[in-house]
């Protein structure tokens, strides 16, 4: 460990323990008010007006995640924010559901990182437990069911399920609804 504190340096000590407060202690706490101030104010993400993320969410760094109007982000859900999200407008990601934006090359001999950024676009529904898989793209209106494994881009209006996912069938396309809702202790 002192030997990764050293590379750290001063600022990646604190830009580790900014994500460890965030991840293990704000994510906890019950009031999304607070939750949101320190979401916005020291781990700099853009969240749009009425969105919610619930208790116990994890982020894999500062920056890089925008949320849209009345989106909804659901319990215990990881979003690997490295390589970038944009989540659009009235988006409903349900509990557990975990997104990725960085991998490995499997080619590489030195085992290289690698980010690629995730969209979401407006009046997305992701099932609880899905996985979308770093590069995709969700078109705008598509339901991923629960468990389902997405690891190429969704076309608008798409339900997709399975692992993986592949084509269920259309969603209808006359949607108009809001996802804001708040609760108590969320």
């Amino acid at each position: 460990m002192e030997q990764r504190e050293n590379k750290l340096g001063f600022k990646g000590l604190l830009s580790e323990f900014r994500l460890y407060l965030c991840n293990e202690w704000i994510a906890g706490f019950p009031s999304q008010r607070i939750r949101n101030f320190y979401y916005r104010k020291v781990m700099h993400l853009s969240l749009g007006p009425g969105c919610s993320i619930f208790m116990h969410c994890s982020f894999d760094c500062a920056k890089n995640l925008s949320i849209g109007a009345n989106s909804v982000i659901n319990q215990k859900c990881r979003l690997d924010n490295r390589g970038g999200i944009s989540i659009g407008e009235n988006v409903s990601i349900s509990q557990e559901v975990l997104i990725l934006t960085a991998d490995h090359d499997t080619e590489a001999i030195d085992f290289k990182g690698r980010e690629k950024p995730v969209h979401i676009e407006d009046f997305v529904w992701i099932g609880t437990r899905a996985i979308i898989l770093p590069g995709v793209t969700i078109g705008y209106g598509a339901l991923i069911a629960a468990g389902a494994v997405v690891a190429k881009d969704v076309a608008p209006y798409s339900i997709m399920g399975g692992v993986p996912a592949k084509l269920i069938k259309a969603r209808r396309k006359d949607l108009n609804y809001q996802t804001k809702y708040k609760r108590l202790f969320q």
